[in-house]
């Protein structure tokens, strides 16, 4: 799960040699600002707008650079953007289950659980994680759905015996990835690390900050989300980059997570698309007791069956696929690119769309409208970057 943007959306782009990223961003004329935004201007980063913020996308180095280092050593992110939402109460459980599609009771406290709000017809929201402490719920959400999935969540309250709380400018958030993340952050804790399961959390100290220590990322890499206070974060950054991190801007995130096939709203997901059309029936508890919100929308598509899926594809010609390119199977317009890049790990052009749920198999082959030229694609398997896997170009 990463921020993005709200309508209506227009591209930034960002080249580097071979390589390219688009941030979906909304135009505003007042800006947010995380507590780290001196700190990123005084490492030299590149500022843009994304999602009504004003974030790093890329530092000196460059995007290649900054995505090798998480795929090989360790970078942190400032994911300070993202929305907080805390549940208390005694329904708290029971009011999480109606609002979203996952199933709350399966959590154990410590737990951590990837889930969707959605609308009555099924169609997603926002996608956040979940999670379960002894006495509350959190729930986090994308920077640009923050406000709309917090008018969802309180229009459906009720009577239920619940209290809500945005919390979202009271919390500073980092995200540590790479197979050496857990080393660097070990340094600055005495919470062991190696006790933190995957999509788990603990509370402790890190460089003297009071976080939350979540085993999660969006990179596909080993690393850790860490939830602090807001005024803790420069703190918790500047001892991070001094135990050896690298600080990593938004184009290296997006690479990441499209090399893993990782949904991005306003990409892969909408308030057009339901979850099981976009691969993610998995968080969708039909049958866990309790009703919520879209799920007799999505049972009876469940029944007669989706029309579409999304895949992922490599481009078979030399190209770029980028966001909103069109694409074409049998010779019709059946999408547009969802996300698209050139994969610094592998080497070749990747990216997702949605083909007709016949169609939507490993080797299908369609088109790809780049520039004008009908390039040939190929449906692969996600993730398209696995561990060990060889990079396949120049």
């Amino acid at each position: 799960m990463s921020a993005v943007n709200d309508n209506p959306l227009t591209a930034y782009a960002v080249s580097v040699p071979a390589y390219a990223f688009e941030v979906q961003m909304t135009a505003t004329p007042t800006l947010r600002r995380t507590a780290l935004f001196d700190a990123h201007r005084n490492l030299g980063a590149k500022m843009v707008p994304f999602a009504g913020w004003e974030m790093p996308v890329q530092y000196p180095g460059g995007i290649l650079a900054e995505h090798h280092a998480v795929r090989s050593g360790v970078g942190v992110f400032d994911i300070s953007h993202m929305g907080q939402f805390e549940i208390t109460g005694p329904d708290r459980n029971a009011f999480v289950n109606r609002v979203t599609c996952n199933d709350v009771s399966a959590l154990e406290p410590g737990g951590v659980q990837y889930s969707a709000i959605l609308t009555g017809e099924g169609t997603i929201v926002d996608d956040c994680t979940v999670y379960r402490f002894d006495d509350k719920l959190m729930i986090v959400v994308n920077a640009s759905n923050t406000a709309k999935a917090w008018e969802h969540i309180v229009e459906q309250k009720g009577g239920i015996n619940v209290r809500l709380k945005d919390i979202s400018s009271e919390v500073g958030l980092l995200s540590v990835q790479g197979p050496h993340a857990e080393g660097v952050l070990q340094q600055l804790t005495a919470t062991h690390l190696p006790d933190v399961a995957y999509y788990h959390f603990v509370t402790g100290k890190v460089a003297g900050a009071e976080c939350f220590i979540s085993r999660t990322g969006y990179t596909g890499e080993d690393g850790f989300e860490l939830y602090c206070r807001e005024r803790d974060t420069v703190k918790l950054w500047d001892a991070i980059i001094g135990g050896g991190a690298k600080p990593i801007g938004l184009g290296a995130r997006d690479s990441l997570r499209t090399e893993m096939g990782y949904a991005l709203y306003g990409n892969e997901i909408d308030e057009n698309t339901t979850p099981l059309e976009a691969g993610l029936g998995w968080i969708v508890k039909l049958d866990k007791g309790s009703p919520f919100t879209g799920d007799s929308a999505l049972k009876a598509q469940k029944h007669r069956g989706v029309t579409r899926k999304l895949i992922g594809f490599q481009l078979q010609g030399r190209g770029f696929p980028r966001h909103g390119y069109p694409v074409y199977h049998e010779g019709r317009e059946v999408d547009v690119v969802r996300s698209g890049t050139m994969s610094p790990s592998l080497g070749v052009a990747i990216g997702t769309t949605y083909l007709p749920a016949a169609a939507a198999k490993v080797g299908t082959k369609f088109e790809v409208e780049c520039r004008g030229e009908r390039l040939p694609a190929e449906v692969v398997s996600r993730p398209f970057w696995k561990k060990g896997s060889a990079r396949k170009g120049g």
